[in-house]
């Protein structure tokens, strides 16, 4: 069954970096807005980069990302996935992220893990003729990752706020 990406991307004129995701997560789908499993890192990590506290509401989130510069968006715009699995999707449309990069100054580009990055790198690097950088996922699965690893690959994005 194909899933289509039911939330809208975060950016506005003032947005100088954009995040991107693979698909939102089932309980993501559920909370309707980026990141929404609990044990996601994402949220912590850029209060941590931005000097702010832990965003709590959707419109708290939203807020964080515009008052900072951050754009945010997800690579895919309908696919074929089972549960929250980035490894399982397939049959993908991407988004249009000229959306986002024709309409604001857009310094740099992460994806938030290996499949945001690779599916970027498939559909949407020489449509919108830029790179990504490869961040490690925030995800709870790659537990691997302390929060402190994490922000220390994480803070790049600083300088480009």
């Amino acid at each position: 069954m194909i899933l289509e990406h039911k939330f809208e991307p975060v950016f506005d004129n003032n947005s100088k970096v954009l995040i991107l995701g693979s698909f939102p997560s089932v309980k993501s789908r559920e909370q309707g807005f980026y990141y929404g499993h609990p044990q996601n890192r994402f949220w912590r990590l850029i209060a941590q980069i931005c000097c702010c506290d832990v965003p709590c509401t959707i419109d708290e989130k939203k807020d964080l990302c515009i008052s900072n510069g951050i754009a945010l968006w997800d690579t895919v715009a309908s696919c074929e996935i089972e549960g929250s699995s980035d490894s399982s999707i397939k049959n993908v449309k991407p988004n249009d992220l000229s959306v986002i990069t024709g309409s604001c100054g857009i310094k740099a580009i992460f994806t938030n893990g290996g499949t945001a990055y690779r599916l970027f790198v498939k559909y949407q690097q020489n449509v919108i003729n830029r790179t990504a950088v490869k961040l490690p996922s925030t995800s709870p699965a790659n537990a691997a990752w302390s929060f402190e690893r994490l922000y220390n690959e994480w803070k790049i994005i600083e300088k480009y706020l």
